[in-house]
Parts: C-alpha cells; structure tokens; sequence
C-alpha cells in the first residue's frame, strides 16, 4: 500500500526528472485523481518544498506548473559538497589556480579511461548514447538518453547534478566533462552541450549529431 509519504517523494522525484508539472499531470502519472494529487501537492507546499508559477496557453486559463524549492532540491544527494567545497579552496591556497588546474587534469584522465573502456564495446552510437547515460545515472547524475525524430539526434539530459556546489566553485570541472565526452565520441557524433545547470537552466543537456562517415 502506497503511504502519503511515499506519493510525496515520487511526486518530488518526478518534478526533479521531468520538469515543472501540473496537479492533473501529476496525478495521470501517479495513477491518481487530481484531487489526490493535490492534497499531496498541498502538504509537500506546507512543507516548503514546492510552489507553483502560473503558465499561460495560447487558450483558456492559466495553468499552475510546480516547481522544486531550494529545499526539495537539497533533498536530492550532493555528493560530499562541503567536504568538495574545502578541498577546492585548500588546493588554490597552497598550489594556485596551476595547481587546482592539474588535479582537474588528473581526474579528467581517469574519468575519460574509464568512460572508454566502458563504452567502447559499442561501435553503434545510439548504444553508445544509451549506455553513457547508464554510466551517468550510476553516479548520481539521473541520466536518460532518447532519439529526437524530427531533428535526426540523440540527446543526454542529466536531471541532476551530484557535485553541483563544487562545479560552482571550480567549473573547469563541467568543462571536463564536455571534453570527455567528445573524446568518447570522436568519429562518430559531434557533441555540444545545450542546456546548462550552472547557466540557470533546469538541468543539463548534451546533443548527439552523427558524423557521416
């Protein structure tokens, strides 16, 4: 039997990996009335972690979309941020800005190896896409891959950030990523990131053009 509480955290995990919803589209996805979703709804704003902005359509009434607060989206894992945080400031202290720099070097190295070896079983892209996103959501980051038809691409979305307060303080950290991802993808996609966290977006997006050969 599905407790209040637990409708509370899928509704909190919905909002996180899908973006702004209303109380109908919310109870659709929970299997629910509008009516329930609302009383869920009502609780979670009680509790200060959703509000909601009106969106207006092109017709009819306005519709309410809620929306995470600060404090919902602290609920979501932050892997070790303060601990991060400190080790960041601690290397700029004693080694400078060059030396924060190589530790970044040094992570982004092990990462791309790992990344290649884990992937390179897939000479198809779309598998490829597919299982980085897999490798993602392994750590933390709430990954899913799918094909948009009309544009003819594949794209990564990653609904949430693990070390988002330290990409903050060292965002030569987001631009490690980028890199190695194209580096995973080198004759075979293009790749460009068109959504980002730190840039005030919801999450962050990376497109996937195949490269004719």
């Amino acid at each position: 039997m599905t407790t209040q509480e637990d409708s509370g955290e899928r509704i909190l995990y919905l909002i996180k990996s899908r973006g702004p919803a209303s109380a109908p589209e919310l109870g659709a996805l929970l299997g629910m009335t509008t009516m329930g979703a609302r009383q869920h709804i009502a609780k979670l704003e009680q509790e200060g972690l959703l509000y909601s902005v009106e969106e207006r359509k092109a017709r009819g009434r306005p519709v309410a979309k809620w929306r995470l607060t600060e404090k919902a989206q602290s609920r979501f894992p932050d892997s070790h941020a303060n601990l991060t945080v400190d080790l960041i400031a601690s290397t700029r202290e004693v080694f400078g800005e060059k030396g924060l720099e190589k530790l970044i070097e040094a992570r982004n190295a092990k990462q791309l190896q790992s990344y290649l070896t884990a992937l390179s079983v897939y000479p198809d892209m779309a598998q490829r896409v597919a299982a980085l996103a897999e490798l993602r959501s392994a750590e933390g980051y709430m990954a899913n891959a799918f094909f948009e038809q009309d544009e003819g691409v594949w794209y990564l979305v990653e609904n949430h950030c693990p070390v988002c307060v330290a990409a903050q303080h060292c965002q030569g950290l987001c631009r490690a990523e980028l890199q190695n991802f194209q580096r995973c993808f080198e004759g075979l996609a293009m790749v460009e990131r068109t959504e980002h966290l730190l840039k005030g977006a919801r999450r962050c997006c990376y497109r996937f053009t195949g490269k004719s050969r």
